[in-house]
């Protein structure tokens, strides 16, 4: 099956459960087994090099909007195509090679999938199949994700005015986010606001949802503590009562080898890229934490990711096949 008829059958599959149901009949269909874990992780073969397209999605998948040189429809692109590319990489995966369809990548999954297969395994290199074409992270780039609440009594807008308005505490903490550092190393970003009901009362409740990132692990933790501490100061400074919840954390490093950077600028350059080499966040991240040889590649040609007018250039895949085999070869031949 070319990479292109099995991503006009799967990219429209809405799930994970149904996408791994997909990919495992897939697979026996060719004689190939492959296994659910306890997560939902498809996984395939036991070799020593695990190569890893993720299954989820951030948006729910839709019928495809098919032309000739593009398809459209969101998660067509993020990772749907990955898994194509990586699916139908080879008639059966070769021994040193374990295809593994992760969940848990996108939005609050927190590496889910990627983590529970680096627990329950020790593979030699890891390889995130995710992104376009020319594309290498080299880097995992590391996050924080936060959630603030500030509590107070509520009341009425006049009646109770002199009342401590948290609301006042959240506009504080996001003055405090917006004066952390942002440039090629870090960004923060408040991600989401709530709070408050109706227009004559104050807010009991409001609250804040924040990712912030960079490519070291003590920048990260250096702006994680800023934001603790100007979380408490401003419900202090308000009166009010603030609670702290971490929704997800992914490390910042790199382990990536010589041979393995190697490897993957010569697959690109065969499939005719310059590579460009760079941080990203990506399933990548949890071999990095394990300190096992990681980097992630492009496969495929396309853009508006994680949203709902999503494209890919169907022909690029075939590229992106080509190269994530060339990679594979030069792998084998440097491990002997």
């Amino acid at each position: 099956m070319t990479p292109q008829e099995f991503l006009a059958m799967f990219a429209p599959v809405a799930g994970n459960e149904a996408r791994a149901a997909f990919l495992v009949n897939y697979f026996a269909e060719r004689g190939t087994p492959a296994e659910v874990d306890g997560v939902g992780n498809v996984i395939v073969g036991e070799g020593p090099l695990a190569l890893a397209a993720h299954i989820d999605t951030v948006l729910e998948p839709a019928p495809l909007v098919v032309e000739e040189e593009r398809w459209w429809g969101p998660a067509i692109g993020d990772n749907s195509s990955g898994v194509a590319v990586l699916a139908t990489a080879w008639e059966r995966p070769p021994a040193e090679v374990t295809l593994v369809f992760p969940v848990g990548e996108e939005g609050l999954g927190n590496l889910e999938g990627a983590r529970a297969y680096m627990a329950d395994h020790e593979p030699e290199a890891f390889v995130a199949v995710d992104g376009y074409l020319g594309g290498v992270v080299s880097r995992a780039l590391g996050s924080r994700r936060l959630q603030v609440e500030f509590r107070g009594p509520g009341g009425h807008s006049w009646g109770d005015r002199t009342v401590p308005n948290p609301a006042f505490a959240l506009g504080r903490l996001i003055q405090a986010v917006e004066r952390l550092p942002a440039g090629e190393k870090q960004s923060r970003s408040v991600a989401r606001v709530w709070g408050g009901g109706a227009i004559n009362a104050i807010p009991r409740e409001v609250g804040l949802t924040l990712d912030l990132r960079a490519v070291e692990e003590e920048l990260l933790e250096k702006a994680e503590a800023r934001v603790r501490q100007a979380a408490m100061e401003a419900a202090a400074a308000v009166g009010v009562e603030a609670a702290q919840q971490v929704l997800g954390r992914r490390p910042a490093g790199a382990t990536a080898t010589p041979e393995l950077l190697d490897c993957a600028r010569q697959a690109a350059l065969a499939a005719g890229f310059e590579p460009k080499f760079s941080a990203g966040s990506t399933d990548m991240a949890a071999a990095v934490e394990k300190g096992v040889p990681a980097v992630t590649l492009g496969v495929y040609r396309g853009g508006g990711a994680h949203t709902a007018a999503e494209w890919v250039d169907p022909l690029s895949l075939d590229t992106g096949r080509a190269l994530l085999i060339n990679f594979f070869e030069c792998w084998r031949a440097n491990r002997g």
